[in-house]
């Protein structure tokens, strides 16, 4: 449910309860605490919508836009003993043609410790879900590029299809699974590459904790011959407007074999940031 917020809709029935004869404000107090909640059930399903294409994308509602995004944005520096700088950017769009939802998602993520830069990371993907009918169940396409330093990969590129399935979509939560067989493109550091099949299992879950904030968990495995993959994302987002919202997240990523130069066999992240919806 996505409602049309006025700058100016909150003023207006403060200004009208306050020239009402007595006997109409209670009843006009009623009707704009009923306005209250209604606009922040707006904001909580937009922000629910907003994290839900990490993994599986929703189907378009009956009163979806048919253009959406966000832009997410976090930025922390110490400066003194210790002088370190990090950035966190991402970035969604998404349309719909019918049963088609079409998204594409940027990320970057830069750390620097005294000018050094210890990460950074850069992430493209495109991806494409087909609706089967009235049914829960939908087809889906990815396409994924990364490149990451000091991973041991110069850059690696997957492409997934498959079956999903939203096992259910309640105004309290939502569980979407799916599944489907890929392929990578590994380019290394070091010199050479190599190119692979994988199996792909992900799931989706998002869960109403008050009428302006939300949970959602999502995890994927992308499992090769003698390689596995691993992420889980963690966020609680809560909603300052129709527009803005505040997001705390936790997002991992492992890698059972690595390859040598990699510093380390997990990448966790913590961040808290901003999101613009639009």
């Amino acid at each position: 449910m996505n409602l049309p917020v006025h700058a100016n809709s909150t003023i207006t029935t403060a200004f009208d309860m306050a020239t009402l004869p007595h006997r109409h404000r209670a009843c006009r107090r009623s009707l704009g605490v009923l306005v209250l909640a209604v606009i922040a059930l707006g904001w909580y399903d937009s922000a629910r919508a907003a994290d839900s294409l990490f993994y599986a994308p929703p189907p378009p509602g009956d009163d979806a836009v048919p253009f959406s995004g966000a832009i997410e944005l976090g930025y922390t520096a110490l400066s003194g003993n210790t002088n370190t700088e990090t950035l966190l950017g991402k970035g969604r769009i998404t349309w719909y043609d019918q049963a088609w939802t079409h998204t594409t998602r940027a990320e970057v993520k830069n750390v620097k410790d005294s000018e050094n830069t210890t990460a950074e990371q850069y992430l493209f993907s495109q991806r494409e879900r087909y609706s089967l009918g009235d049914s829960p169940n939908y087809l889906f396409g990815l396409a994924r590029y990364e490149k990451e330093r000091f991973s041991g990969y110069d850059n690696q590129f997957t492409t997934i299809i498959g079956y999903g399935r939203q096992i259910f979509d309640t105004d309290l939560q939502a569980l979407s699974l799916e599944a489907g067989p890929g392929y990578r493109f590994d380019d290394y550091e070091s010199g050479g590459s190599r190119h692979m099949l994988l199996g792909y299992l992900a799931a989706d879950y998002s869960i109403s904790i008050s009428d302006t904030a939300s949970l959602i968990q999502q995890f994927s495995v992308e499992g090769a011959e003698d390689n596995v993959t691993l992420r889980s994302y963690s966020a609680i987002s809560v909603a300052i407007n129709s527009s803005l919202s505040l997001r705390v997240s936790h997002d991992i990523k492992s890698n059972s074999n690595p390859p040598r130069e990699a510093d380390a066999h997990t990448d966790r992240t913590t961040a808290a940031s901003v999101v613009y919806n639009f």
